[in-house]
């Protein structure tokens, strides 16, 4: 009873919320005030960060000669620190934490559970073993690390759909599939690492703890490109998710294509992901906590897939803004900040669901 009297009350504040536009040429639609407020809220938390970080450092810079910089008014020495050294990295941050929250949200919403999010299905855990696997057997250089930690996201998706396929992919023996995937390819992780000499080793470890150190425009394109095709793919079967929450029959009788929209959705979650941790190694908790925020923000029904798109780009600028000024000199991996405060941030919404007898 409780929670039917939560949806009902989201509800009715989305019905509040949605206002009725009419263009000038005759033309109206739905918007949903709340939402784009708070996406352009969180798009200009995103933007803010990404000044503050870019001009923090041992060569610090205030965000007006930082913006005066991006549009090419600065120094010579100002130009080279922010377009080679620093501007790459935030902009792999943004890219990546937007493949990650939407890449949450898409299975967030086909698993119907806030549990089912892709590093506890065990998509990071197969990127992180087909990297590992090029690192520890193969000494591959940076592009083939980042070459099998797609190839490993990818299989891994294909695995798991196909053992959870059974008249059609269900939330429930998703999710048990994953979590199963997961722990099996947690102990691969583990057995490449006791077999790799100390130099592979510590290699390994520092990829596996997921930093934005050192990277650089090889970085940026590739995530760039494949951001490109797939976010709008993703946002175009919006609507179609949207009804797919209501159930697979209702999805039917509705006129959804429910496994080709499942498929398709899957399938560009698992490559944003993948994509994602071959460019930053495994950041925990982003794909998790980023789509849960959002809803939590816009108090909107739906996968609500822009708002999770630019909560997962402002989390990991944030963290990764944390993991510089917040230790003094010692500098923490971004994967660290993200672990613990996205596992503060599970155990809390673990004890929520619990309260409101959903688990």
């Amino acid at each position: 009873m409780k929670a039917t009297q939560e949806e009902t009350a989201g509800t009715k504040g989305t019905a509040r919320s949605v206002r009725a536009v009419r263009t000038a040429g005759g033309y109206s639609f739905r918007m949903n005030v709340r939402a784009s407020l708070v996406i352009v809220l969180l798009a200009a938390l995103a933007a803010g960060t990404a000044v503050v970080l870019i001009g923090s450092g041992d060569f610090s810079m205030t965000p007006g000669e930082v913006v005066t910089t991006l549009f090419g008014h600065g120094t010579f020495q100002q130009e080279f620190i922010v377009t080679d050294l620093r501007l790459p990295r935030v902009l792999v941050g943004l890219l990546v934490g937007a493949a990650l929250g939407v890449g949450g949200a898409v299975f967030q919403t086909i698993s119907r559970n806030p549990l089912g999010s892709p590093d506890v299905l065990g998509f990071g855990q197969g990127a992180t073993v087909g990297a590992l696997t090029v690192i520890v057997l193969f000494q591959g250089g940076a592009a083939a690390v980042a070459g099998g930690a797609v190839a490993g996201g990818l299989l891994t998706g294909v695995a798991v759909y196909v053992l959870a396929w059974k008249r059609g992919v269900h939330g429930f023996r998703l999710v048990l599939v994953g979590i199963g995937a997961a722990a099996m390819l947690t102990a691969a992780t583990q057995y490449l690492i006791t077999k790799a000499n100390l130099v592979d080793a510590t290699r390994a470890v520092v990829w596996m703890t997921g930093s934005l150190d050192g990277r650089d425009w090889a970085q940026v394109w590739p995530l760039l490109v494949v951001c490109g095709v797939l976010l709008p793919l993703v946002f175009a079967h919006g609507p179609a998710l949207r009804v797919m929450e209501m159930g697979d029959d209702a999805a039917y009788a509705l006129g959804v294509r429910v496994e080709r929209t499942r498929l398709v959705l899957m399938g560009s979650a698992v490559l944003l992901v993948a994509v994602a941790t071959a460019a930053a190694g495994p950041i925990a908790f982003v794909s998790l906590s980023a789509p849960q925020l959002a809803r939590r923000l816009t108090r909107s029904t739906g996968p609500n897939l822009v708002a999770a798109t630019f909560m997962g780009a402002a989390l990991l600028l944030v963290a990764d803004w944390v993991s510089m000024e917040a230790f003094g000199d010692r500098q923490l991996p971004v994967g660290v900040v993200t672990g613990v405060l996205g596992g503060c941030y599970l155990l809390w919404l673990l004890v929520s669901e619990r309260r409101a007898g959903r688990i």
